[in-house]
């Protein structure tokens, strides 16, 4: 009988302040916390048979650090680059090395906030972007990369 290889996980990674969820502008982004999304993301991916991988880090360089890391080893990456996607260059080039799905995530509806939120640089590389459905927009992004993946 031939070995089960298992599936790949799918990396879910928040970037600034994210850790501050349920306490940062509740009007915005909710009571839900960190580990709340993590749970949500879990029982998505858990019902194609794949495991999340959830990071959070308030640095543009350690986000780099995981996305090259994850080259070759996960079946996607949901990501909420916080104030990063607005900013960061750096973090874009990073995510288009990937041979993998990209969402990327945010909370609120970035379109309806202030006019610096309407540009996101991982936006316009990503295969799929979730704003607005608040932490059920995280579920949503790993089952995107189930299926796109053909876990389902």
């Amino acid at each position: 009988m031939p070995l089960m290889t298992p599936s790949l996980p799918v990396l879910v990674l928040n970037g600034p302040n994210l850790n501050l969820l349920g306490q940062r502008q509740p009007e915005f982004y909710g009571r839900d916390t960190l580990d709340d999304v993590v749970s949500r993301c879990e029982a998505a991916a858990e019902k194609f048979g794949v495991v999340v991988e959830a990071k959070q880090s308030n640095h543009e360089g350690q986000l780099i650090d995981w996305v090259h890391e994850a080259r070759g080893n996960v079946a996607g990456i949901v990501i909420n680059p916080g104030g990063y996607s607005h900013t960061s260059v750096a973090l874009r080039d990073a995510l288009v090395t990937l041979d993998a799905p990209v969402v990327e995530v945010h909370i609120s509806n970035i379109h309806s906030r202030e006019e610096f939120r309407h540009h996101s640089y991982v936006s316009g590389i990503a295969d799929a972007v979730i704003c607005g459905l608040g932490i059920d927009g995280y579920s949503a992004a790993v089952e995107f990369v189930c299926i796109r993946e053909g876990k389902n």
